[in-house]
């Protein structure tokens, strides 16, 4: 199953660690990406290992020479790969039981004592560290053996953990411990830190941390030194109930491990219970695990018991809160489904209210149209209205003077019995002139009205079938016809009585010119009634 990006951050984030303060923080993600690193170091170690190997060429039978050269490398491998190291600390007790010098014997036989102790075999170390005479040795030697018999001891003590022996290993341990401690210069790294391990066995916390702290503050300590150091501080502040300058500490040492290529190392996994107990199983896991394969690279027996007590505590915890994540992560897929579903569901519904608002949109924009259609009509009409309204009182009030006029004149050819005379003014042209002004009038009104309307009409006919107006007209009787139509006027009885003629005649007019126009006949009148007035 996919879940989303969104769902795994979130998950991520309920993950993190709040006791993580910004530094410690710091120094875990340092220590992440020196495991990322770990090959380039355990590289440029090899490296060095195989230039020492070369070196054995150039040896040329000098057997101290040889001796110096395996020491080179067994320092190398004594804490990195134990069938190395051991491989070759018997070939330095080899050289050294040949040359029969005692003081080459004490110190070959420390390192594979070291060795030894490294690996666990602890029964095994005693007995050749118990062998060595301490009174042949010189001062640094000395110093070395108690101090190696003295570390056996202590971690024998730990091994075996009863009551009854394990006090008796550390008593014997501090008694060689005091020893190295007479003799080695307090101005040294390692006179304090032996005092720091003195004192960290017998109880005294306080005094072993401040023995530490002077050690890391006041030399400039290689990664192995500063890794055991700080190592040896953290378990002290684990004890001291100072958890997270416990964590800071391990974190320190894990890295300088690291770093110096040692496998033989407990920093990882007290690091790793440290952050099992706060809860950040995820990296518990995972240095565990690391410190699990260390100890097996390395083959040391007492380091994979002592992480095999935990690691399956620490995969128990990492097993439940994978799994508690998966039913999380189900849980938040299922809600994110749910909600998937309802936000297409709303989609929907809002696509469906967006066509039907589109729909009513259009249907707005149709009677909007149609609203301006009316609107333009209407306004057209007031126009017709206002200048017809104008004109019809105008030719009512100019034609009731002349009918005045006309009844006077008519009386007084009455009165004086001018009877030819009346009959003349009765048989000539006065109502016909009077007709002819009254098509003068409309024509002019009409064309202020509508400027354009001879123009428009032609557009609608091929060029020789268009109306050619004398000079002295403003419209002819085929565009008075389709002008009183523009007006309204389509009953064809109505425009009859206007112009002075039969129903016929205006029938046979609208049909001559509709066989003429280019425009298709249904859409003729349509064309004319779209001509448009100012």
């Amino acid at each position: 199953m996919k879940y989303s990006a969104v769902t795994l951050a979130f998950i991520l984030l309920m993950a993190a660690p709040a006791w993580s303060s910004s530094e410690t923080e710091q120094l875990l993600k340092e220590l992440e990406q020196c495991i990322l690193d770990k090959d380039d170091y355990q590289a440029r170690k090899k490296e060095r290992i195989n230039a020492l190997v070369e070196d054995l060429h150039n040896t040329s039978g000098n057997k101290q020479l040889l001796f110096e050269t395996y020491i080179k490398i067994y320092t190398e491998y004594k804490s990195f790969i134990y069938d190395s190291a051991f491989k070759y600390v018997t070939r330095v007790n080899k050289l050294a039981d040949e040359s029969g010098d005692l003081i080459m014997i004490n110190k070959a036989r420390i390192m594979m004592g070291f060795t030894l102790l490294s690996s666990g075999l602890f029964k095994e170390s005693l007995d050749i560290l118990n062998n060595i005479q301490p009174d042949r040795h010189d001062t640094a030697t000395l110093c070395e053996y108690y101090t190696v018999i003295a570390r056996t001891c202590y971690d024998l003590a730990d091994y075996n953990n009863d009551d009854h022996y394990a006090k008796v290993y550390r008593k014997t341990g501090t008694q060689y411990l005091d020893s190295a401690i007479h003799l080695l210069d307090d101005n040294t790294p390692e006179y304090w830190s032996a005092v720091g391990l003195r004192k960290m066995k017998l109880n005294d916390l306080k005094g072993s941390s401040d023995a530490f702290n002077y050690l890391i503050s006041k030399y400039e300590l290689p990664d192995h030194e500063l890794a055991i150091a700080t190592s040896s501080l953290g378990h002290v502040y684990s004890l001291l109930g100072r958890t997270n300058e416990a964590i800071d500490m391990l974190a320190q040492a894990a890295i300088a491990d690291i770093r110096s290529s040692t496998k033989e190392t407990v920093a990882l996994r007290n690091l790793a219970v440290h952050l099992y107990n706060k809860g950040d199983i995820t990296r518990a896991y995972q240095f565990i695990k690391i410190a699990f394969d260390d100890a097996t690279f390395y083959n040391a027996r007492h380091r994979k018991i002592e992480i095999g007590a935990v690691l399956p505590i620490i995969e128990g915890e990492r097993l439940s809160v994978t799994e508690r994540q998966k039913k999380q992560l189900m849980r938040y897929s299922v809600l994110i489904t749910v909600l998937t579903i309802l936000l297409i569901i709303f989609a929907l519904i809002i696509h469906k209210q967006l066509k039907e608002l589109k729909k009513v949109k259009l249907k707005l924009q149709d009677i909007n149209s149609d609203l301006q259609k009316i609107n333009d009509c209407l306004e057209e009409a007031n126009k017709i209205k206002e200048k017809y309204i104008g004109y019809f009182f105008k030719v009512n009030s100019i034609y009731i003077e002349k009918i005045e006029e006309f009844q006077k004149l008519v009386h007084r050819k009455i009165v004086t019995r001018q009877f030819d005379d009346l009959d003349d003014l009765i048989r000539n042209s006065y109502f016909k002139k009077e007709r002819e002004n009254l098509f003068i009038t409309f024509d002019k009104i009409f064309l202020k009205i509508f400027p354009h309307f001879v123009d428009e009409f032609n557009a609608m006919f091929n060029e020789e079938d268009r109306i050619v107006l004398q000079e002295d007209e403003l419209l002819n009787t085929d565009l008075r016809i389709f002008a009183l139509m523009r007006l309204g006027i389509s009953d064809n009885e109505q425009i009859a009585k206007f112009l002075d003629y039969s129903v016929n005649t205006i029938y046979t007019y609208k049909t001559k010119i509709k066989n003429k126009t280019i425009v298709p006949r249904h859409e003729f009148e349509e064309r004319i009634m779209s001509i448009k007035a100012i």
